[in-house]
């Protein structure tokens, strides 16, 4: 059976230096100055630096020279998934949370990755928002001290879908039904014609410590993912 290969990189907040700035565009730079918060704006550079020199590298060209596309498809302003607008591309998605930044790429299958910071608590609501009846069944059954954990394990297997088939809230995470904590991530089945258990493999990662995350790809093939930590 033909092998998928995904490569899931994880990198920590860059600083805004000038060569890390450069290999941003216009629009880029405005939306980087249009956050408020340092390590907001500190993510999104993680995200666009890391991204242009993973893809620099695979194309064998210079990452200044990767032109990144986040246009929308509703409205065409520019707070779209990124992505190469190149016959062919790497096909790729982007995460951040906390300290952490993932970016899981492809050579064309469609992939979606998540990464979050555990918290203390999970916030109200926030359950019925992820969370179906067969899994709060599950989680009902932890011991207390599991369940926040056992939740963000759900959370980042959910939204690495949903990423990975690019519905975004259009497909509600409680239409997915996907293993429980202790078990290798698996969808086990879904509402949505977005998705094929049949058709979709999972792995979880290791951001390491306090953190879940989990890559997906849309492929009825066997999936290899590898995992880096990226320096410069």
């Amino acid at each position: 059976m033909p092998t998928i290969e995904c490569a899931v990189w994880f990198s920590g907040p860059m600083a805004l230096t000038e060569n890390r700035l450069a290999l941003l565009d216009g629009t880029e730079l405005e939306r980087l100055h249009a956050y408020r918060r340092e390590p907001d704006r500190q993510r999104f550079l993680t995200g666009r630096v890391l991204t242009k020199t993973v893809l620099a590298g695979r194309l064998e060209r210079a990452p200044e020279k990767i032109q990144l596309d986040s246009g929308c498809p509703e409205c065409g302003r520019p707070h779209g998934a990124p992505r190469l607008l190149e016959e062919g591309a790497p096909v790729f998605s982007i995460s951040h949370s906390g300290d952490r930044v993932a970016l899981a790429i492809t050579d064309g299958t469609p992939v979606g990755v998540d990464v979050e910071q555990v918290a203390a608590t999970v916030q109200d609501g926030m359950h019925r928002h992820v969370l179906n009846a067969a899994e709060q069944l599950v989680m009902d059954q932890l011991p207390a001290n599991e369940q926040v954990s056992a939740f963000f394990t759900y959370w980042t297997r959910k939204e690495a879908l949903v990423k990975a088939c690019r519905r975004g809230i259009a497909l509600p995470m409680p239409q997915l039904t996907v293993t429980g904590p202790g078990e290798s991530a698996r969808l086990l089945s879904s509402e949505s014609p977005d998705l094929d258990p049949a058709r979709t493999g999972m792995r979880d990662l290791e951001p390491g410590e306090h953190y879940r995350a989990s890559v997906a790809a849309l492929t009825g093939e066997s999936l290899r993912v590898t995992t880096h930590w990226f320096t410069e």
